[in-house]
């Protein structure tokens, strides 16, 4: 036997799917990192978060992870088994992954060097998966526990962006204790802010993402629907004016220097649907315009926007920084996604592709980071 060993290739778990609304979208950004990550640096370890919130070791498949005649995927139809089950210890001592199913031993799977989460939405996006990690002693990828969570509430994510002096539109809030204990008075306090910022409204689950849930509400008639619908995915909901203007995107990756800004990108007006909703965005693939026609003031200016919206959030590793380019040349942040989809029409990497960072450099550059960035505080 040869004295000389093979050097260790850390090992990585994509960890995607997960209890929120946006599981399907995760199982097709999964797919994509899946296809993405170098497999002579990295050993991957794929483990699925069922709807019910079960921990499945899935098939190591991308092409199953993938919209097929217009029907989502699923962690269900991936699951190695319908009762087993993936558990990561929480101990920061102790990194290996056991798989266990009722009546068997437990079976150890090895080690994880890095977890890269790629779940969108509540139980995953929003601090709480970060959190079980940190108590894990796992490096992951992305944001911490904090800005993990602002990030996933619109709300306190546009507080903090104000209190930081960041451009924010008009928007109101409506808690759960509120629509609850008094529509009547919950109804009256959004059409106070109609009658204020003017219809149109947009209603939308304050702590969701991929569009679902929202609605465009033209009048009072519209109204206590699109109230239900958003408190389908959220009891907390945000109501939102009508900002005229251009959807623009841009990408912010962490580099060993510092958060760097990509080209940006325009979402055009999607002239089948209402605004950009989930069906334009995953079913119908509408296309953005990479990199967005803007003036060299105009690109400069939301690049510095984004990077300033990574840091007043405290983010790590990766944030997609949504704006307005109002009629009047002002610029307005929406949101932050700390997750961005990695899917083939994704966004996020087509920046990053026009900025000269390729898919697979993007991952391993995200891996690398995470690698090297320990765990706890920092």
């Amino acid at each position: 036997m040869s004295s000389e060993t093979s050097p260790h290739k850390p090992r990585v778990a994509v960890v995607f799917g997960g209890r929120s609304s946006e599981h399907a979208i995760s199982v097709l950004t999964a797919g994509a990192v899946l296809r993405a990550i170098d497999r002579d640096k990295y050993d991957v370890l794929p483990i699925g978060i069922t709807t019910d919130g079960r921990w499945a070791l899935t098939a190591d498949d991308p092409e199953r992870m993938a919209i097929a005649d217009r029907r989502l995927p699923s962690v269900a139809e991936l699951a190695e088994s319908t009762e087993g089950g993936v558990v990561l210890p929480v101990d920061p001592t102790n990194r290996e992954v056991v798989y266990s199913e009722p009546g068997s031993m437990p079976k150890a799977l090895g080690e994880v060097d890095v977890v890269f989460p790629v779940l969108h939405g509540p139980y995953g996006e929003d601090g709480t998966l970060q959190g079980l990690l940190e108590l894990s002693g796992v490096p992951y990828v992305g944001s911490g526990v904090l800005s993990s969570a602002v990030g996933q509430d619109k709300d306190y994510m546009k507080r903090v962006f104000a209190s930081f002096g960041l451009p924010v539109g008009p928007y109101e809030v409506i808690r759960p204790r509120e629509w609850d204990k008094d529509p009547a008075a919950a109804r009256r306090k959004i059409v106070d802010f109609a009658g204020e910022h003017g219809w149109p409204l947009f209603v939308k689950p304050a702590r969701a993402g991929s569009s679902m849930g929202i609605t465009k509400v033209d009048d009072l008639a519209g109204l206590d629907e699109a109230v239900e619908e958003a408190r389908r995915h959220d009891p907390k909901i945000l109501v939102e004016s009508l900002l005229s203007g251009r959807e623009i995107e841009c990408g912010v990756l962490e580099f060993e220097d510092g958060p760097r800004a990509s080209v940006p990108a325009e979402i055009p007006p999607v002239t089948a649907h209402d605004f950009y909703d989930f069906e334009a965005k995953y079913i119908d693939s509408a296309d953005g315009i990479v990199p967005a026609p803007l003036t060299a003031e105009q690109t400069a200016e939301v690049q510095e926007l984004a990077v300033a919206a990574f840091e007043a959030a405290s983010c790590e590793g990766l944030v997609r920084a949504d704006f307005f380019l109002q009629d009047n040349g002002e610029f307005v942040i929406n949101e932050i996604n700390t997750l961005p989809g990695f899917t083939p029409i994704s966004m996020y990497p087509r920046m990053w592709q026009e900025s000269g960072v390729s898919y697979p450099e993007l991952i391993d550059r995200l891996l690398q980071a995470a690698l090297e960035r320990s765990t706890g505080l920092r």
